[in-house]
């Protein structure tokens, strides 16, 4: 999430074993789902919590599903892969090295019957840009010098670095639903109640009763003309929970059909083995991390006792206390695995570089540690003020943090003031300053390492923590265009490498995507896109 003085360009990466090329995706007549015939109504419970349903105001996972059910997008994944096609575009190719063009379906309509045309699509990537809201993923759009409708059904995006091999995926990820212009505001994200009331939706569905993190109604939008097709249930109910251990209570009981995020590992563990509940597994490219704030922690730039040397002490210290083994077990029970790096395991390029930089083969240093220290100058324990957030993230945050809180302290090194806030708040208050090192988790936009490096540590990166590395700026801005897979490969580690000296965020861990079902529910698709979609389930 970036700020309004954003001043670096997003550079997108190759998808790994691509090279330069002219993509040509030819949109297909029909989708997964074509077919459906309306089902029994179906319930989904959470934990996770909306932020806004704009598009141009939010970047978290909690809006996104929401967003992914409403809005159509010009490209899009079919369920089961993570490879992207034309969604309620006829095709998409590169015309020129730096000019992606995308020609429209005839005949497209909001649900209000306003016309889906080209200045709508110019229109939702400008106002992403020009609003750049910090809680918002203009960040991903830092490659975008333009776009312009050609007439109603072309658009072309003219690009700053050539050969930008990811912009496909790009137009499929949190920066890209297309909104109607004569409904969202162009410089401002527009409330919720405007929007419902403006029923501007073109996705699959559309919301008939909004609650807000409360309950949802969604219904099958007729005139939704994209890959997805028509989706199997006609009527959902997307229900809000504050406590885990109610939503674990109502699937076990069929008071919802489907839980998804943030059940307890334990719970999970224990539904496992409950007969009247499926557990379904997908790949996960979640991950979870503490960031820094480069301004406000112990010895940060805007403290009245500013010491970068000291600063970087105190990262460094921290990331050899930290004990992810027993994070994985004791929390988790193994259902989030150690991350040792910022490209988690299983996507090309992914390194274990804090193994080699902190602690003893990643295993907590407390000698190592008070060594760091030491060095800098700094012979008193350290007073950190952690912050997480106990509901976004799930309610086994708490013990997360009171374990790292605990493998600080123990080392004599450190003493910790953990302190929690709600995610409205949370969310707010992360970007502005106010917590010197805090959680948070990613959910990726898509299966490609440069999702876990630009928005992260880019000058005006989305994490808001005053990171600014001109070096890793300029070596994520080279693996973005480079052609020659093996070399964008070898780059991909060395900016972890460089990042990693820096500590700006100290990885923790990497988890699955986990849903838990009725037995009666079929459908449940949990894919390398990390889209999780109502169309594809139904009951009965």
């Amino acid at each position: 999430m970036t700020s309004t003085s954003k001043t670096t360009k997003r550079a997108l990466g190759v998808v790994a074993g691509g090279a330069a090329f002219a993509l040509v995706l030819a949109g297909c007549a029909t989708g997964g789902t074509e077919g459906g015939d309306g089902g029994e109504a179906l319930i989904v419970g959470t934990t996770d919590k909306v932020t806004f349903i704009d598009p141009a105001g939010s970047y978290d996972n909690g809006s996104f599903v929401v967003m992914n059910q409403i809005y159509p997008f010009l490209m899009n994944s079919m369920p089961g892969t993570a490879d992207v096609v034309p969604d309620i575009a006829e095709s998409a190719e590169y015309t020129a090295p730096n000019d992606f063009t995308v020609v429209l379906k005839e005949g497209l309509t909001f649900a209000n019957g306003n016309e889906l045309t080209s200045s709508d699509v110019k229109f939702s990537f400008d106002r992403q840009t020009a609003i750049a809201d910090e809680n918002g993923p203009s960040v991903l759009l830092g490659n975008l010098e333009s776009v312009e409708a050609v007439d109603d059904t072309t658009v072309v995006f003219h690009l700053t670095a050539g050969d930008d091999q990811t912009f496909a995926q790009i137009l499929s990820s949190p920066a890209a639903p297309i909104v109607d212009e004569e409904v969202f505001s162009a410089d401002s994200v527009t409330p919720d109640d405007d929007i419902i009331a403006g029923n501007a939706f073109a996705g699959q569905y559309t919301i008939t009763d909004y609650d807000f993190n409360n309950l949802i109604a969604f219904e099958a939008n007729p005139d939704y003309d994209g890959v997805l097709g028509a989706p199997e249930t006609d009527v959902v109910q997307m229900k809000y929970y504050t406590e885990a251990s109610n939503l674990k209570l109502d699937v076990q009981e069929g008071g919802v059909d489907v839980a998804y995020k943030n059940l307890s590992a334990t719970d999970i563990a224990d539904l496992e083995s409950d007969e009247n509940v499926n557990v379904e597994i997908g790949p996960g490219g979640e991950i979870r991390y503490i960031v820094f704030n480069f301004d406000t922690q112990p010895f940060g730039a805007s403290t009245p006792e500013a010491d970068e040397a000291k600063a970087l002490a105190v990262r460094q210290a921290a990331a050899s206390l930290v004990d992810r083994d027993a994070l994985s077990e004791q929390v988790y029970k193994g259902t989030y695995l150690p991350l040792y790096s910022y490209v988690p395991e299983g996507l090309t390029g992914a390194t274990e570089v804090f193994k080699d930089l902190y602690g003893t083969d990643g295993a907590p240093d407390a000698t190592k540690a008070a060594e760091i220290l030491t060095a800098a100058g700094i012979t008193e324990p350290v007073a950190l003020s952690l912050q997480y957030n106990p509901d976004h993230y799930g309610e086994s945050s708490g013990d997360e943090y009171a374990l790292v809180k605990s493998q600080l302290e123990e080392s004599g090194l450190f003493t910790v003031n953990l302190q929690s806030t709600e995610w409205v708040q949370y969310s707010k208050d992360r970007t502005t300053d106010v917590y010197p090192a805090y959680q948070l988790g990613w959910f990726p936009d898509y299966s490609d390492a440069d999702n876990y490096l630009t928005p992260f540590f880019t000058t005006d990166n989305f994490l808001a923590n005053h990171y600014d590395n001109p070096e890793v700026n300029s070596m994520i801005t080279a693996q973005a265009t480079e052609t020659d897979p093996d070399a964008r490969v070898t780059m991909i580690e060395e900016i972890q490498a460089a990042v990693a000296a820096d500590v700006s965020t100290i990885p923790l861990l990497q988890g699955a995507q986990v849903a838990v079902t009725g037995t009666d529910v079929s459908g449940t698709t949990l894919d390398g896109s990390f889209k999780f979609r109502f169309g594809t389930m139904s009951k009965g």
